[in-house]
């Protein structure tokens, strides 16, 4: 989310050559660049196809639970597939499961914009078509993830993570408000279509990554053979199942209410789909400034810095609830986008250090398992709750399971007292090694 250390012959221009050298992290080569500018591709075309996906359901006369259902049918294949995806991008080359997933990604939005374009399309179409995406992306995060992982090495790594996240969201900042925009001028469809010129073209870079840094597998055992020791290495760990339970539950509260009640908020109260891309625009920019704080910033204790800043995570939801007007509502989006990115910083740093290269991609399926694995259940039933309490109630009880299984996760030790390994002898021994360490230039997972 490592090629040699020949980055000065790159033709590619990310974020990372806006910022100067002194400022970079000191080991960031090719793979870095390849991987930064394909997730800004990608983070311009994705931010604004997800505003586009719901309203193209609301206009073609669905409802929220019809909202829900294609929000659902988007994330159950990462339920159903990712952690097939995490053992396959730790057999294969990951940057051909990338590409793959890359391609698969085009092909089904691009479907999606034609439907959308040409007619009144159905839900069970659009639903087929977001599902495909969805399969697309349970094999593309985990490669992602470990590629990214296995990029950037030394003690600069948060930096670099940091510097990742902040191009990253930067597209995502771009991303809501071209498609916010775009939908208010013109069809959905069109936002769909460029979300899928995007895939192509990040597909395409990512198919020149380099993965020789990475050794080749030892014959073993099969894929259950792989998956269980993925496992192992997840439950041998409390600190990493206890945020991903966590996470399982903050991830479908924050999901269902920003999904599904997002935009009929805006609908209703807003104004439709241009304040909402702007409130979702501000959430970006919020964690632009949070990747930067992260920068400069490297707390001792890792997971008790990054869960302190989950709470505000709470904040949107209570904010769609009252409803707040459109600027106290982007503040709050723009609290909880830094906060987030204390977060995300500080986890993938505490991956980097603890778990061994051969075994990021499956430990980083379990992670997304967990996340998301509650997400089409909170989706589908996110109509059902707001027929039955009502909307503002289900809003209000989001905030609340947000803050109240953050506060459980801060009575664990290991989440507490994890702390950032800063000199050579405090790196673990099974930390991998990438091939820009062996050229001057580093790792980034």
């Amino acid at each position: 989310m490592a090629p040699r250390g020949n980055s000065g012959d790159s033709p590619l221009v990310t974020a990372a050559d806006l910022v100067p050298p002194s400022a970079r992290p000191s080991r960031a080569g090719r793979n870095y660049r390849l991987l930064t500018a394909a997730a800004i591709i990608t983070g311009l075309g994705t931010n604004g196809a997800l505003i586009a996906a719901a309203f193209a359901v609301l206009d073609a006369g669905g409802d929220a639970g019809d909202v829900g259902l294609v929000a659902a049918a988007r994330t159950a294949p990462l339920v159903l597939f990712l952690l097939i995806g995490g053992a396959v991008a730790d057999r294969l080359p990951r940057h051909r499961v990338m590409v793959a997933a890359n391609t698969l990604n085009c092909l089904s939005q691009a479907a999606f914009a034609w439907l959308v374009l040409a007619g009144e399309p159905r839900l069970w179409q659009m639903m087929v078509l977001t599902a495909l995406c969805g399969t697309g992306q349970a094999f593309f995060n985990p490669a992602a993830e470990g590629m990214l992982l296995s990029t950037v090495s030394g003690e600069q790594a948060s930096r670099a993570f940091a510097l990742f996240r902040m191009s990253m969201q930067g597209a995502a900042i771009g991303g809501a408000a071209l498609g916010g925009a775009m939908i208010a001028a013109m069809d959905p469809g069109w936002v769909l279509a460029v979300d899928a010129a995007a895939f192509a073209v990040a597909g395409a870079l990512r198919s020149f990554l380099d993965v020789s840094h990475i050794p080749a597998r030892e014959p073993g055992g099969g894929l259950l053979a792989d998956l269980r020791e993925g496992w192992r290495e997840v439950v041998g760990r409390t600190w990493l199942w206890a945020v991903v339970a966590q996470f399982s539950v903050v991830v479908a509260a924050v999901g269902a209410a920003e999904a599904v009640y997002g935009p009929l908020v805006a609908e209703d109260e807003l104004g439709g789909a241009g304040p909402w891309g702007l409130a979702l625009a501000a959430f970006g920019v919020g964690t632009l400034a949070g990747a930067v704080l992260m920068m400069r910033w490297k707390p001792k204790r890792l997971l008790l810095a990054g869960t302190l800043c989950v709470f505000p995570l709470a904040l949107p939801s209570a904010g769609l609830a009252v409803p707040l007007p459109v600027a106290g509502l982007c503040a709050v989006m723009f609290v909880s986008g830094a906060a987030i990115e204390v977060f995300g910083v500080s986890w993938m740093t505490a991956l980097h250090q603890e778990i061994p290269e051969d075994k990021l991609s499956r430990v980083s399926a379990y992670d997304w398992f967990g996340s998301v694995a509650m997400v089409p259940l909170a989706t589908a039933l996110a109509g059902p709750v707001e027929s039955l309490v009502g909307r503002a109630q289900a809003l209000w009880g989001c905030a609340a399971l947000v803050v109240l299984v953050t506060g459980a996760v801060l009575f664990v030790p290991d989440v507490r007292n994890l702390r950032r390994r800063t000199t050579p002898a405090e790196v673990v021994a099974d930390a991998p090694a990438s091939a820009d360490a062996e050229g001057a230039l580093g790792r980034l997972g």
